[in-house]
């Protein structure tokens, strides 16, 4: 039940199932893997349902979804058009395969939905991660902040990897910038600057860790019960429970929701009328609001997300008539940890087009070209807004433009 997982995760299902099967563990005929290779290949992507699984005994339901089609079953996205499983295989020339002894135990039991998931959420983590870094450094310029506590000594004494690689970052997007050069009257800057380093930098490090995890689930057999040709047995264990996935996407749930956390702080004071800057970054303000609502969306969704962090690993339900006793709950943890990271994209968006709104109030004055450049690419999107207009369509215009990673700094 529930909505239907977009098309461009049910193919990493595929992939990933493909990819456990082709291992010879499962039991299965060649050609069931040679299928669901075709499907892959030829764009037929089968209708699968976020609600069903716990994340334990495998992921069965989404996966029963998933493989319907080989015998002809379920419904398929094929050539743009949603349509009935066993039209989409008359048009490409195929014919349902029936399964034979041990295939539906292989093709139901597996991680293959929450591996998914998170295989999104990690390439989703990495790339915001570096866009949180350089919208960051765009917002230092535009508060008038020092770069003072980017410089590496501070950061040589505590050697966390990600905080070292982050202040890297900061002092390379923030290079040759002519508002850096300007005389700073205050001694320090709030933490939502200062602590750039350690607050992304502990996120970069928890990605790291999810990322280990996740490719030594992917790479693994995770069905039930396995085939071991060598020894002559066929065993049955536990390796469709998601505990490892479950811990690891609530962690990295919670991870990038900092990223937001602090960034919707950055964002405040961009607003709040400090350092010269007008209140709520309305050059006329008074009858003009500014960015006053921009800031409350970005308030309101990094609540969702403090929300969407309560972990789904904490919890497990009874199933299966007793005999599934303790259950992940990983697909849970997994679903909403995608969600998390749309939003963190959100909140990011938000605070780049109030960065680029601050820094525009302060010119002539320049920051360093690799920011300029990032600025430059917004407004060709996002121009600057004089007085009150939709704000809407600037906000989504800034969300896309995070789909992709930022310019090189180089």
């Amino acid at each position: 039940m529930g909505d239907e997982v977009p098309q461009d995760i049910v193919r990493l299902m595929l992939l990933l199932k493909i990819h456990g099967l082709g291992q010879g563990y499962s039991g299965v005929r060649p050609e069931i893997v040679e299928r669901l290779a075709d499907y892959y290949n030829l764009g037929i992507t089968p209708v699968v349902y976020e609600l069903g699984s716990l994340g334990a005994s495998g992921d069965l339901a989404p996966l029963a979804h998933l493989c319907l089609p080989l015998f002809g079953k379920g419904d398929v996205y094929y050539k743009g058009n949603k349509m009935a499983a066993a039209a989409a295989l008359q048009h490409a020339g195929l014919e349902p395969i029936q399964l034979a002894a041990k295939e539906g135990l292989a093709l139901l039991n597996g991680t293959q939905f929450m591996s998914s998931y998170i295989a999104w959420s990690v390439l989703a983590a990495q790339r915001l991660s570096a866009w949180a870094d350089a919208i960051g450094a765009l917002s230092a310029d535009a508060f008038m902040a020092k770069d003072e506590p980017y410089r590496h000594a501070i950061h040589r004494v505590r050697p966390h990897k990600g905080q070292i690689a982050t202040a890297e970052a900061m002092r390379n997007w923030l290079e040759g910038s002519h508002i850096q050069q300007l005389h700073k009257e205050q001694v320090q800057d709030p933490y939502s600057f200062r602590c750039i380093p350690q607050v992304h930098g502990a996120t970069k490090d928890v990605l790291d860790t999810v990322t280990k995890v996740l490719e030594t689930e992917i790479n693994s057999v995770t069905d039930n019960p396995i085939v071991f040709h060598d020894e002559d047995a066929i065993l049955s264990g536990g390796n469709f429970h998601g505990q490892p996935l479950a811990l690891h996407a609530d962690f990295l749930a919670i991870a990038m929701s900092e990223l937001a956390n602090i960034s919707e702080r950055r964002t405040y004071l961009l607003v709040s009328g400090q350092r010269g800057l007008p209140p709520f970054l309305a050059p006329a303000a008074g009858l003009n609001s500014g960015f006053m609502i921009a800031q409350y969306t970005a308030a309101a969704i990094v609540s969702q997300n403090k929300q969407y962090c309560t972990p789904a690993s904490v919890d497990s339900i009874v199933s299966s008539n007793g005999q599934e006793d303790h259950v992940s709950m990983g697909a849970n943890a997994a679903t909403k940890l995608r969600r998390v990271l749309l939003n963190v994209q959100r909140v990011l968006a938000i605070e780049l087009l109030t960065a680029a709104q601050a820094l525009e109030l302060r010119r002539p004055a320049q920051s360093s070209p690799a920011l300029e450049a990032i600025f430059t690419q917004l407004r060709t999107v996002a121009p600057f807004m004089k007085q009150d207009e939709v704000l809407h369509y600037r906000l989504m215009a800034a969300e896309r433009m995070l789909d992709t990673y930022p310019p090189s700094i180089n």
